[in-house]
C-alpha cells in the first residue's frame, strides 16, 4: 500500500539525489529528487523512499518497477538504467549492496548525535526499544526498525538517521564471528552495551568464549573517547570487558547485581503486569516501574538507566519514562483474548519471535507469575530452538525441569528437536507434538479455554506466530460458526 501524501509530508527529507549520487560515486537518470526513507523491500516501502534493487535469493531489479507505484523517490540499481529511468529516477552503481553500505558509513559521519550500539546473545531488542523510548522524552531518539541488526539492517539504519536527531540507538546481531565488527565499524558506537552473552549460536562456533569474543566485536568501531557498558554478572564479564580495553576503551562500566557494579539492583518486585525495581546508578538512587515481566527484563533496564546517565540524559526522566514503553509483539507482549467469557478471558504471552535457552527458562518464571483465571490453566506452546549445534537436542530435553519447577499444567510441541522434550515430559504435562507450527495451530485453538494463560515461544525460523495469529482468530471463528 503506498503511504499518504500527508504522511510523507510529516517525515524529514534525509537525502537530496546530488548528494546520493556522489557519495556511491553513481551516474544518476532522470530529475533530481528527495528521499524521507531508505527500503529494500517493496512489501513495506512508503512513498518517498529511496529503493536500493539489492540483488540475492530474490533480485531486487525485478521489483523496481513495483517500488515506483508505491511511490519511491528514486532507485538504485547496477544494471537496466536506462530502461528504469522510464519508471522514475534511478541512479546506476557497481553494486547495490555496495551502495548501501557507503550511504549508511557516510549519514554515520555527518551524525553530530550520540550513537548507542547495542548487541548481547539475549535482550538486544527488548534493551534498543527501551533506549529509544525512555529517552525520546528527553530529545529526538533514532532507533532501529524492528530487528533490524545484520549486514542489511545496520545501514539501512544508518541511512535512515537525520541531523535533528539527539541519539541514535542501533542494534547489532550476528551469527557468525567477524559479522560485528563490519557493523561497529559503519555504526561507530559512542557508548556500546553487551546485555549478556549466552550459549546462543552455539552450532557456529566452538566455544561460549567464541561467542563472547564475537559480541567484544562491537568495540572494534570505537576509539578511546568510547564507553562500554557490560553485564557484570554474566560469566564472560571478564572477558569482554579485556576486550574492551585491547581496543584502547578505558571508560568501562558495569551492571547488574553485583555490589561492585557501577549500576546496582537494589531491589526487584515482579507481578504479572510487569515489575517496580530500585537502583543505584553511579551513586544516584532511581526507582522504575516497567511494563515488562521478568527479572532478566529488570536488568536490561538497568543497562539503559546506566547509559543513558553516561549519555548526559536526567537519570530519574529516563525511569519515569521507561514506564511508558510496552513490549513489542513477539518478545514477551501480553494480551487478553475473550475466549467466549467476557470476565474471564484468555491471556496470550506472544515470544513467538525468538529462542533460546536461557531466554526459554526466563519465559517459563514470567508464565509462571501470571494466574490463571477462573478454571483457567497454565500452557507452554514451544516450538524448536534453531542454531544450537551438536548438543541442540540435550539443551531441548532439559527443558523438562524449568518447566517443572515453574508450575506449567501442560505442554505442546513442535519440530524434531523439541520432540526430545515432549519425550522426556511427565505424563501429566505432555500434550500434542506436531512436526510443525502450521499443524500445531490447527489444534491448540480448539483446546485452550477461557481463563488460560497460554505462552507461546520459538525461534524465528520455527514460525510460532502461526500458532499466535491462530488463537487470535479463533474467537472471530467461533462467533461466525455461530452465526
Amino acid at each position: 500500500m503506498t503511504s499518504s501524501n500527508s504522511e510523507n509530508k510529516n517525515r524529514p527529507v534525509l537525502w537530496l539525489s546530488d548528494d546520493v549520487a556522489y557519495i556511491m560515486d553513481g551516474k544518476p537518470f532522470g530529475d533530481k529528487w528527495k528521499a524521507t526513507g531508505i527500503s529494500i523491500d517493496t512489501r513495506k516501502i512508503h512513498s518517498g523512499d529511496l529503493f536500493f534493487a539489492l540483488e540475492g535469493q530474490r533480485d531486487g531489479h525485478d521489483f523496481v518497477e513495483k517500488a515506483f507505484e508505491q511511490g519511491a523517490a528514486a532507485a538504485i540499481v547496477s544494471k537496466n538504467a536506462q530502461d528504469y529511468a522510464g519508471f522514475g529516477p534511478v541512479i546506476l552503481v557497481e553494486d547495490t549492496f555496495q551502495a548501501l553500505q557507503m550511504l549508511g558509513k557516510a549519514s554515520r559521519e555527518q551524525f553530530g548525535g550520540t550513537v548507542i550500539g547495542i548487541t548481547g546473545s539475549v535482550g538486544k531488542t527488548g534493551t534498543k526499544e527501551m533506549m529509544a523510548g525512555s529517552l525520546s522524552d528527553q530529545g529526538h531518539v533514532y532507533a532501529s526498525q524492528s530487528s533490524f541488526n545484520n549486514h542489511l539492517g545496520v545501514p539501512i539504519s544508518l541511512s535512515s538517521m537525520y541531523s535533528g536527531h539527539d541519539a541514535a540507538v542501533i542494534e547489532m546481531g550476528m551469527n557468525h564471528a567477524g559479522e560485528i565488527s563490519v557493523l561497529s565499524k559503519m555504526a561507530k558506537p559512542d557508548i556500546a552495551i553487551i546485555t549478556a552473552v549466552e550459549a546462543v549460536h552455539i552450532e557456529n562456533f566452538d566455544s561460549v568464549e567464541g561467542i563472547a569474543d564475537a559480541k567484544a566485536e562491537i568495540f572494534d568501531g570505537m576509539d578511546s573517547s568510547g564507553i562500554a557498558v557490560l553485564n557484570i554478572d554474566n560469566p564472560y564479564f571478564a572477558r569482554v570487558k579485556a576486550s574492551a580495553q585491547t581496543q584502547g576503551l578505558n571508560k568501562i562500566y558495569s551492571f547488574g547485581e553485583n555490589e561492585k557494579a557501577d549500576a546496582r539492583l537494589i531491589n526487584v518486585i515482579e507481578a504479572a503486569n510487569g515489575l517496580r525495581m530500585s537502583a543505584d546508578v553511579l551513586g544516584e538512587k532511581v526507582e522504575c516501574t516497567l511494563q515488562y515481566s521478568g527479572r532478566h527484563q529488570a536488568m536490561n533496564a538497568l543497562a539503559v538507566l546506566l547509559a543513558s546517565r553516561l549519555a548526559g540524559y536526567d537519570l530519574q526522566k529516563t525511569a519515569k519514562s521507561l514506564g511508558k514503553v510496552e513490549p513489542m509483539s513477539g518478545r514477551g507482549k501480553i494480551e487478553k483474548i475473550d475466549y467466549g467469557e467476557k470476565n474471564n478471558p484468555v491471556t496470550l504471552i506472544d515470544e513467538s519471535y525468538n529462542a533460546s535457552p536461557v531466554a526459554m527458562k526466563a519465559a517459563f518464571k514470567v508464565l509462571a507469575l501470571i494466574d490463571p483465571g477462573r478454571g483457567g490453566r497454565r500452557i507452554a506452546i514451544l516450538g524448536d530452538m534453531l542454531e544450537l549445534g551438536d548438543d541442540s537436542a540435550k539443551y531441548h530435553a532439559d527443558l523438562a525441569l524449568p518447566l517443572k519447577a515453574s508450575n506449567i499444567d501442560f505442554v505442546y510441541t513442535c519440530g524434531s528437536m523439541m520432540k526430545h522434550l515432549h519425550q522426556n515430559l511427565p505424563e501429566h504435562q505432555r500434550r500434542e507434538h506436531k512436526d510443525t507450527s502450521e499443524e500445531l495451530a490447527r489444534i491448540v485453538p480448539e483446546a485452550i479455554a477461557p481463563g488460560d494463560v497460554v505462552m507461546v515461544k520459538g525461534s524465528l525460523g520455527s514460525k510460532m506466530k502461526v500458532v499466535v495469529e491462530a488463537l487470535r482468530s479463533h474467537p472471530q471463528n467461533l462467533a461466525n460458526k455461530k452465526g
